[in-house]
């Protein structure tokens, strides 16, 4: 991949606080030779619905045309706030992947417990809706990644090339980085 390619990478900041309303969620432009070169901010609700539009939202406000790809690095951050990869890629027009790096036998069980009724069939409607999960080795580690706009093995060189070391890819590891030093930074003034 060419070294001016460049990924969004968006990452949250939550950390089980189920007493706190909203959660950081931030996002890095960083290029295949590992440059930041952008940053953004949003918030979605803890255990809420708004996850979607808060990453398509932070993809506007970016206004970088240059980014081809977006990494997500969660599927319900915030406390099960299930993102949609499809309707973030059609909004942004770019391939969504999203990299995990637990594996897990899903989300349907925790939702049950958390939510009931009208609550649990939105989660679980945008839940089952995402594309299947695989398993991909980058540099001796497992991720779990899931895509929209693009072929598996693309995807796979994706992430591949954009993970210089250990098996997080530098845009979701900036990203986090950034969320929770805007999250403790917001801790200190409130």
């Amino acid at each position: 991949m060419k070294a001016g390619v460049r990924a969004l990478g968006i990452a949250e900041s939550y950390r089980g606080d189920h007493d706190r309303p909203r959660s950081t969620l931030a996002g890095a432009v960083v290029r295949a030779d590992r440059v930041c070169d952008g940053l953004a901010y949003g918030t979605c609700r803890v255990g809420g619905t708004d996850g979607t539009d808060t990453v398509i939202g932070l993809i506007d406000d970016l206004d970088r045309p240059d980014v081809r790809y977006v990494l997500l690095g969660a599927i319900a951050p915030a406390w099960y706030n299930v993102l949609s990869l499809s309707r973030i890629r059609e909004a942004v027009d770019r391939p969504v992947i999203a990299v995990t790096f637990e594996a897990s036998d899903g989300l349907e069980a925790g939702l049950r417990d958390a939510f009931s009724g009208p609550e649990l069939e939105d989660r679980l409607g945008t839940y089952r809706a995402l594309p299947d999960r695989r398993e991909l080795s980058v540099d001796g580690e497992t991720v779990y990644v899931r895509h929209v706009g693009l072929e598996a093995a693309d995807a796979d060189d994706v992430v591949q090339a954009f993970t210089p070391a250990g098996g997080r890819p530098e845009p979701l590891r900036i990203a986090r980085m950034a969320a929770r030093a805007a999250d403790s930074y917001v801790r200190t003034v409130e």
